[in-house]
């Protein structure tokens, strides 16, 4: 009776110790809910997923760190090549506005089709509705990345790149080196990187 009362809490605390070092929104909460997709049919994220993964981008119309400025590139610039080598790699890869306080303006679901349409998005893009997505994974910033396997296991999230770093020595591919490294089965590192960009643009309660 001891041995099977110590093997009970030794079972307890082992699963308690697991769940508790997954870190909160690590597994994709909503991933089965269909969500309005301004560049193609409304899609959930398990339609998006593939073989390997997904990949989902926060993102958003406006942002300087999305679009770009005299001074930043603007990380859209990637979205396509970054969709076109998921792909490749079995993985998929969408994009997501959660600006819900701006969804009667920048934001709103009609600009988000001629956005997709102006910049030539090759992948999907989804409203979020009062940002449930967002909050489920805690993203931040527009834009913020979130890096799935097939597991719906999150083994990378933050930047694309470092190229936000004005002091960096070199750029770092922060989500290609992810892909390429899971790929070959190979530890990710850094598996997360400071997310930067514009907040998300969240109602108040």
């Amino acid at each position: 009776m001891k041995k099977l009362y110590s093997f009970s809490l030794f079972l307890f605390l082992f699963v308690s110790f697991s769940f508790g070092q997954v870190p909160i929104g690590s597994q994709l909460e909503m991933a089965g809910v269909v969500l309005p997709n301004a560049n193609g049919a409304d899609a959930s994220l398990n339609q998006e997923a593939r073989r390997n993964g997904v990949v989902v981008v926060f993102s958003c119309n406006t942002c300087p760190f999305v679009v770009g400025s005299k001074h930043f590139p603007g990380w859209e610039n990637q979205y396509n090549e970054l969709h076109k080598y998921a792909s490749a790699a079995q993985i998929g890869f969408v994009l997501v506005n959660s600006n819900e306080a701006k969804r009667d303006g920048d934001d709103s679901f009609e600009k988000m089709k001629v956005h997709a349409n102006n910049v030539a998005y090759n992948m999907s893009y989804l409203l979020d509705k009062d940002s449930r997505l967002a909050n489920a994974l805690q993203a931040k910033t527009t834009p913020h990345v979130f890096f799935y396997d097939q597991e719906q296991k999150l083994i990378y999230s933050g930047s694309i790149d470092n190229i936000w770093n004005g002091k960096r020595k070199k750029d770092v591919p922060f989500l290609k080196e992810a892909i390429d490294n899971y790929l070959k089965s190979k530890k990710i590192k850094p598996n997360s990187s400071p997310p930067k960009g514009c907040s998300i643009k969240r109602t108040k309660a």
